[in-house]
């Protein structure tokens, strides 16, 4: 443990707080990714990797295919510099294609099967993707049918469901699901999964430069403007999956069960669900995607003993109707990241569960995870938590980022360690306007208490100006939690011809709750908010918007507010 002196002298607070059974200090070692598995497959050849659906593939079993398909890609063409996208579900094909591309010396580019035609269509592009792995179902392959003719992609490798379903459900689901399944064509542009593996293994060992050679080309920042590739090396991710490790000292190697429902296709799961599972010799649990009923019934079935989500997962499980049920008593890990987590939601979860939710923050930039509340030791709620080993948050001033704060003042969140990316594909201005002095600028607004516990007050697109006055969307959304019939609430700024900007709040209630209008709403308010911060509306909906890892999502409300307020205009100036 640092003494006082170091923590003042280093102008790191957190080290006062920091978890004793953590190291701060810790040696990060360099390596290839893959080495990630290759350990655990040597460490734990017979233990369950996945369970799929009830099938089970062994570290050993998935070891063996990770060596095939990672010949038959370099059979196909890949080795290094060549992209290869992903475009799948949480399924076996995307762990072992995963680790064979990296082992055949390409660069994994994942993509999400919830992306558009004209999204896909850009990254490939952007991205130089030659080649994709998808699965011969209509919900994917009809969209990589469209981009051959189209874009520079020379090759598409096809899996399947039935082929890793376990009997006789692998009978059964091509007869059951006949019309959810693509027709495929035959020709040396398509290539089967089962073709790619059916060799030996003998693939060619390929050197890379950890430091500099592209792991993973994660898209990120749709939501602002045009995607942005995040160049995340073999060291980024491969040092994040070590500070992983160090930080998750309840993890009893070899003896874990990992909920995996978040998609692997998204940085959060990609790490810490995923890597981290193959580091501490976990069996993954996976879901294709997040069903409430189904997790719940997994949960109570196959007894996980760690869950990894989104505030909105743990906000729905805490709410079914049916919850006393269910049985969440073998989980004794839950982290929350992917999205701030309201103090009213963790309390309501935590008290069924009968565990702690660790809320954690990261970046698909910092490969992802920067920040955890401690598994051991002082949980903040409201709090990010302190800093993972070998990473260092930095208040800086929202103006300046040169300009460091100190302990308590607001400003922008940045992060300094080894799983920050290397920079943005083809983007050199976007990098140089990301990474100022080493730190990774987040665009967070935040500061630092005493013992080093980060807290995020808003991010600083979402900050609404109200007559001059700096409003949080992210302080109304924790009052408006407060009531007990509000499920699910999202805040943003609309027009205001008289304010330049005011919040509304768009509020998802809970099944059964007693009705509230938006005049009971505000009065409900009005003793915990200050007067500014009043929603001008309030706006009930079955559902809101979520991103593509179930988070709440502001952005489609935004736009529609903003098609509504010009309609308003030209409605009152005559114009067309």
């Amino acid at each position: 443990m640092a003494t006082t002196e170091d923590a003042e002298r280093a102008n790191m607070p957190w080290l006062l707080m920091y978890p004793e059974a953590v190291d701060w200090n810790a040696e990060i070692t360099d390596g290839a990714l893959w080495e990630n598995l290759d350990a655990a497959v040597a460490r734990y050849p017979n233990q369950n990797l996945i369970d799929f659906l009830d099938r089970k593939y062994t570290f050993a079993q998935v070891g063996e295919l990770v060596s095939r398909a990672a010949k038959g890609f370099q059979d196909i063409g890949v080795g290094r510099g060549i992209k290869v996208g992903l475009f799948l579900p949480n399924c076996p094909q995307f762990v072992i294609c995963y680790y064979a591309i990296l082992k055949a010396g390409g660069t994994v580019v994942n993509y999400s099967p919830l992306y558009s035609e004209p999204e896909l269509e850009y990254q490939v592009s952007d991205s130089h993707t030659d080649i994709m792995v998808t699965l011969n179902v209509e919900a994917l392959y009809p969209k990589m049918r469209s981009l051959l003719p189209k874009t520079r992609l020379k090759k598409l490798v096809i899996g399947t469901i039935a082929e890793v379903l376990p009997f006789p459900k692998n009978l059964l689901y091509p007869l059951v699901k006949r019309k959810e399944i693509s027709r495929i064509p035959r020709d040396d542009r398509h290539i089967w999964f089962k073709d790619i593996i059916a060799n030996s293994g003998d693939y060619s060992p390929v050197d890379v430069d950890p430091q500099e050679d592209v792991a993973v080309l994660q898209y990120t920042g749709g939501t602002t403007g045009v995607s942005k590739g995040a160049m995340l090396t073999h060291a980024n991710l491969l040092a994040n999956v070590q500070q992983a490790c160090l930080w998750n000292t309840d993890m009893d190697e070899g003896k874990e069960r990992m909920m995996a429902v978040l998609p692997f296709f998204h940085v959060f799961a990609m790490t810490s669900v995923m890597n981290l599972s193959i580091a501490r010799g976990a069996e993954m649990i996976v879901h294709p995607r997040f069903d409430l009923e189904d997790a719940m019934r997994d949960i109570s079935r196959k007894k996980p003993t760690a869950f990894q989500g989104v505030p909105t997962m743990y906000n729905a499980m805490a709410n079914h109707p049916k919850i006393s049920e269910f049985d969440l008593s073998s989980i004794k890990t839950c982290i929350s990241g992917g999205a701030p987590l309201p103090v009213e939601v963790k309390a309501q979860f935590e008290g069924l569960a009968g565990c702690t939710v660790m809320e954690g923050y990261g970046l698909t930039e910092s490969s992802p995870i920067a920040t955890c509340n401690p598994l051991q030791g002082l949980n903040k709620a409201g709090s990010i938590g302190l800093p993972l080993p070998r990473t260092e948050i930095i208040i800086v001033d929202r103006q300046n980022p040169h300009k460091v704060l100190g302990v308590g003042e607001d400003g922008e969140i940045c992060v300094k360690g080894p799983q920050v990316m290397k920079g943005y594909w083809n983007s050199p201005e976007a990098t140089a306007e990301t990474i100022v002095d080493g730190r990774l600028r987040t665009g967070d607004v935040g500061y630092m208490d005493e013992g080093g516990y980060t807290f995020i007050i808003d991010r600083m697109k979402d900050l609404i100006l109200c007559s001059g006055f700096n409003v949080y969307p992210r302080r109304v959304e924790e009052a408006c939690y407060e009531h007990p019939a509000v499920e699910e609430v999202t805040v943003i700024g609309i027009p205001d011809d008289h304010r330049g900007e005011a919040p509304k709040a768009f509020i998802k209630l809970k099944e059964g709750a007693e009705p509230i209008d938006g005049t009971g709403m505000i009065a409900f308010l009005r003793d915990r908010l200050g007067k500014h911060e009043i929603p001008r509306e309030v706006e009930f909906r079955a559902e809101l918007p979520k991103t593509l890892i179930g988070k709440l999502s502001k952005k489609e409300l935004v736009e529609e507010e903003s098609v509504k307020h010009e309609a308003s205009r030209a409605r009152q100036t005559g114009s067309p």
